[in-house]
């Protein structure tokens, strides 16, 4: 492998070809290091060494009408978990100070359930003005498919980002749901953007997916220049359908992030959900591709604390985001 040259074409805004990015997938893993390091020169042109950190906050719990297979909170699963309506106004401001404590960056609030009707809209806007009063966090919400209308209601509140992934490949999706479709999350990442908003969308690895259909969801959120891509690697949750698959390799992982960061040369891309249980050990490494992170746990399942999380990032010479940033602009203008 040409890193080099797989380097300066990254940074030049052209990406890297499928068959490379197949490759980089299939490498032996005594090889890995070198894709890391290859991909770090990629991340620090644009995030240098620094590290955002994001806390999610689980607004709504459960009482989904939707059977994605991999959730605990859909209508299939059976997982034993917390099951409550929307968290009051004052719950969820009190949740962006622990995240501002925690020394997040951004807050994302999330319900379940298809998508919201407009008094949850107007609700969140309500809640949204009054914890920019008092904090500097970056808000960024995941709510199911949204209208332009709705999003554009959002952003008039000073929402950031919006949250909806597209989960695997187009081809894939009806494996993993049935009660909308791959297209019906396009549109609303297609919403978001045109509302104004930045969009947060990547998906899930590890739900008996193909390589290709890894490749085909990279390969789709840089045609839609996705702003920021959460990679999620699955933990299986007892109670739902996919409680006996198993876990991915660490070095799996490790080059699913490289591929996605030569793809998204200045793209926000956030080790997300199942870093902990699929990386154990070796998490630390996620950071030479990725350039944020999740702590505090995720919706249903624990996670890293955010002062380990502190210590992690310092421990490997990296530098925790001090200040809210806007995403680069050459993701807003096109990769």
């Amino acid at each position: 492998m040409n890193w080099a040259d797989l380097i300066q074409r990254s940074l030049a805004g052209q990406g890297i070809t499928r068959e490379e990015a197949k490759a980089i997938l299939a490498l032996p893993d005594e090889q890995v290091p070198a894709a890391l390091q290859a991909a770090f020169e990629v991340r620090k042109v644009h995030f240098g060494k620094r590290v955002k950190i994001c806390v999610l906050q689980n607004a709504r719990s459960g009482l989904c009408p939707e059977d994605c297979h991999y959730c605990s909170q859909s209508s299939i699963s059976s997982a034993k978990i917390d099951k409550y309506p929307l968290m009051t106004k004052e719950q969820l401001v009190e949740g962006a100070r622990r995240a501002a404590d925690a020394g997040a960056k951004r807050y994302c609030m999330v319900t379940s359930g298809r998508g919201p009707v407009d008094d949850e809209i107007e609700y969140f806007c309500d809640v949204t003005r009054e914890i920019r009063r008092h904090h500097s966090l970056e808000i960024c919400v995941c709510l199911g498919l949204l209208s332009e209308a709705q999003a554009r209601k959002l952003k008039d509140a000073g929402v950031g980002w919006v949250n909806h992934n597209l989960n695997t490949s187009e081809r894939f999706y009806p494996e993993i749901c049935s009660t909308h479709t791959y297209q019906d999350r396009v549109d609303t990442v297609k919403n978001v953007r045109k509302a104004g908003m930045m969009t947060c969308s990547g998906g899930i690895i590890g739900m008996g997916e193909t390589d290709d259909d890894i490749l085909d969801m990279a390969f789709a959120c840089r045609e839609l220049r996705m702003d920021s891509i959460p990679i999620n690697f699955l933990h299986p949750i007892k109670g739902t359908p996919m409680e006996g698959f198993q876990l991915l390799t660490p070095m799996k992982c490790l080059k699913v992030l490289c591929v996605f960061r030569f793809l998204n040369p200045a793209s926000e891309i956030r080790a997300a959900g199942g870093r902990e249980v699929n990386l154990r050990s070796v998490q630390a490494m996620v950071l030479y591709a990725a350039n944020s992170i999740f702590v505090e746990g995720y919706l249903t399942t624990s996670g890293q604390k955010a002062e380990e999380a502190r210590r992690m990032i310092e421990d490997l010479g990296f530098e925790v985001e001090a200040e809210p940033c806007e995403a680069s602009a050459s993701v807003k203008e096109g990769q």
